[in-house]
């Protein structure tokens, strides 16, 4: 009898990383790409609305990435979109939407979905993690995901130093310190504060 429920409790917990990932609450399994999105055409895209305190134009340091995030009519209270504008990694296209922001219970505090995977040019397999917004809206930062489950596959990894490490059975990684973007576009709300219009 201790053998099955041995054998049950392994099933379970084998079990929690693939739910994870499968239920990702309506963001899609794989990205797109938006034609003729970089840094010059999201700056002028942002500039014709009223911007959020979560909207702009981000760095990650930690991939030399530069992203936009903007609003996006998303299922399940996602709300935002994550878009590559610029990257040395030749193989993923600018204008590919990277990830997903949904908004919480806590002002400050976000759920953000990455792709972690890459399947030629497309990226698949959306992660999720939380997200905290400082004060000045000037970083996202967030800590990489506590479990991992890896499959020995023909895929090469996106983001390598959020999403790394293999094994078949879940494994508990150590707290990290966390990781994020810093907002470059417009830095501080550009002297403007946030939710007011801007007249051009």
């Amino acid at each position: 009898m201790p053998c099955r429920a041995v054998l049950i409790l392994s099933l379970l917990l084998l079990s929690l990383p693939l739910t994870a990932l499968a239920r990702n609450e309506g963001v899609p399994k794989k990205s797109v790409i938006l034609d003729g999105l970089d840094v010059d055409s999201m700056r002028v895209r942002l500039d014709e609305t009223d911007m959020q305190p979560l909207e702009g134009i981000w760095y990650y340091p930690n991939e030399e990435m530069t992203l936009g995030i903007e609003r996006y009519r998303g299922e399940h209270n996602i709300g935002y979109r994550i878009i590559l504008l610029d990257s040395p990694d030749i193989n993923v296209v600018p204008g590919t939407v990277i990830g997903y922001i949904a908004s919480s219970a806590v002002d400050n505090k976000y759920q953000l979905w990455l792709y972690s995977q890459r399947d030629r040019v497309t990226l698949i397999k959306p992660l999720k993690c939380v997200a905290t917004l400082n004060s000045t809206a000037t970083t996202l930062t967030f800590d990489p995901p506590h479990w991992r489950v890896k499959v020995r596959v023909n895929i090469a990894r996106f983001l390598p130093t959020l999403f790394n490490g293999v094994s078949i059975i879940p494994e508990k990684v150590g707290e990290n310190l966390p990781i994020g973007f810093r907002k470059i576009y417009p830095e501080g709300g550009d002297g403007n504060s946030f939710n007011h219009i801007r007249y051009l």
